[in-house]
């Protein structure tokens, strides 16, 4: 399994939200390139980077900056957040990310999912953010009528390869993920499953992987310490 760590950016800043709530921010004291570079020193192999800017208003701001840190990091980096048409995606990728992460674009609009993988293939993930089994969009703060699973369904038939499933309610809290969630996403699909929200401990990461999981996504966990990444890198 795949460790993902979160570099989220909003107004140039790192920062951490709880529960995805853009009033309960907690800023984090290094750049967003030189935290990218500290997470890439450790060991880890990709980076999951989020412009909370874009999610929420549509429109990045901190686009420079993640492609300051696609050439500074050296490994490879999914992003995420803004990314609302295909020229978002075309601009994405000439900046070198590895892969781009769909949210709310993918929701509103499946047809532009199809053509960005029509296009890039397995270089394109879609975001599926969940509260109470909806699916949230615009930064998390629109729940939409639709099921997760049921979305995510819809998702791999349109040849879709990547789906980060995120449960908003555990993100940031550090009082574990949600297994059975995540256990019933990955039995209902077929295709790579990468878990976010709740991780707390490097055992959260081993239940994960034994969801059959193919990648988790830490952030609040290695930020405050709680999880040792070099660690968690050697154990999972």
């Amino acid at each position: 399994m795949i460790i993902y760590p979160a570099v989220d950016i909003r107004n140039g800043r790192c920062v951490r939200l709880l529960q995805g709530r853009f009033d309960s921010e907690t800023v984090y004291g290094c750049d967003p390139v030189e935290m990218a570079k500290k997470w890439a020193s450790i060991g880890a192999e990709w980076l999951h980077v989020v412009d909370l800017d874009g999610a929420r208003s549509g429109a990045s701001k901190n686009r420079s900056i993640i492609a300051d840190i696609v050439k500074q990091v050296g490994i490879s980096v999914q992003t995420g957040g803004g990314i609302r048409t295909i020229d978002d995606i075309d601009e994405v990728m000439a900046l070198g990310a590895a892969r781009a992460v769909l949210g709310t674009a993918a929701v509103k609009n499946p047809q532009l999912a199809k053509e960005a993988v029509d296009k890039y293939r397995d270089r394109i993930a879609v975001g599926i953010d969940a509260k109470d089994g909806k699916v949230a969009m615009e930064g998390w703060e629109t729940i939409s009528g639709q099921d997760a699973v049921e979305f995510a369904k819809r998702i791999e038939q349109l040849g879709v390869s990547v789906i980060i499933y995120t449960d908003i309610s555990t993100d940031g809290m550090l009082t574990g993920p949600n297994l059975k969630a995540v256990e019933k996403m990955v039995g209902t699909v077929g295709i790579d499953v990468i878990a976010s929200g709740g991780v707390s401990s490097i055992q959260d990461l081993i239940n994960l992987k034994n969801t059959g999981a193919a990648g988790a996504i830490t952030g609040k966990a290695i930020y405050t310490g709680a999880i040792d990444l070099s660690q968690a890198l050697k154990s999972v």
